[in-house]
């Protein structure tokens, strides 16, 4: 049976200025990844560079998302960000739930519940990350954590989400400066299972990205796991050509 087309991109976080994003942007439109029919790549700038980014990579195949999202459409919500806004900036995507948000800004499985709600209705295709802290996978944790996350997630789409949803398990341990990546027949096992979740409470499959220490050293290990879906890579990617370069080995090892 052929594999499905991967989905491979990168959040830049709180990361690049102006400069930064239009010469990535640039770098990426002028390579053969911007047209590229075996795989889904996609970008999530800062904000403030979306409709720009959106505007540079506008004819090809990149698809561009935000960081983040309110579930209400507007309102009284002092430096945040609805969805017809993002839609305007010309991003189809939003990231939600990573983290780092449910770390330091508050984020609970509740709202990550709504953002998801909001993200379908206006269209937008909503990455949820879900992931398990040290703790958790120290105490051994890791699938209780997972199956609470993605129940959440789905709480107020389930069936409404096929084509709509993308999952990405990002072990908080993995994550960031220092983090350590799981081995690809770990972070396999753990696909495994969401997606024997995600079947139970949709009656179907989503995609199930794989992020955390992503590197041009373990890209291609982990992408050719049986369930694994793709990949949302971090710092490796920041660098346009780094970008490209993952995207190129990972299509041409499954090709």
């Amino acid at each position: 049976m052929a594999r499905k087309i991967p989905w491979i991109g990168t959040s830049w976080k709180m990361n690049k200025l102006r400069a930064d994003a239009q010469s990535f942007a640039r770098t990426l439109a002028a390579s053969p990844v911007a047209q590229a029919t075996n795989c889904q790549p996609f970008v999530i700038p800062p904000f403030p560079y979306i409709a720009e980014v959106a505007q540079l990579l506008s004819g090809t195949k990149v698809k561009i998302g935000a960081q983040n999202m309110h579930w209400a459409d507007q309102g009284a919500w002092t430096g945040e960000v609805s969805a017809p806004m993002v839609k305007d900036c010309g991003a189809t995507l939003v990231e939600l739930g990573h983290s780092e948000r449910r770390a330091h800004f508050g984020e609970t499985d509740e709202t990550v519940a709504l953002k998801t709600q909001a993200a379908l209705k206006h269209g937008l295709t909503a990455l949820v990350c879900i992931g398990d802290t040290k703790a958790e996978f120290d105490s051994g944790q890791t699938a209780e954590a997972l199956e609470r996350q993605v129940r959440g997630l789905l709480k107020y789409v389930s069936k409404e989400a096929s084509g709509k949803v993308i999952i990405a398990y990002e072990p908080v341990w993995s994550i960031g400066e220092g983090g350590t990546p799981a081995t690809p027949e770990f972070a396999n096992e753990q696909h495994i299972k969401i997606a024997a979740l995600v079947q139970k409470l949709t009656g179907g499959s989503l995609p199930i990205l794989y992020g955390g220490s992503v590197n041009p050293q373990n890209c291609v290990a982990l992408a050719n796991q049986s369930h694994i879906d793709g990949l949302f890579i971090g710092r490796s990617a920041w660098d346009a050509a780094s970008y490209i370069s993952i995207v190129q080995s990972v299509t041409e090892s499954l090709s």
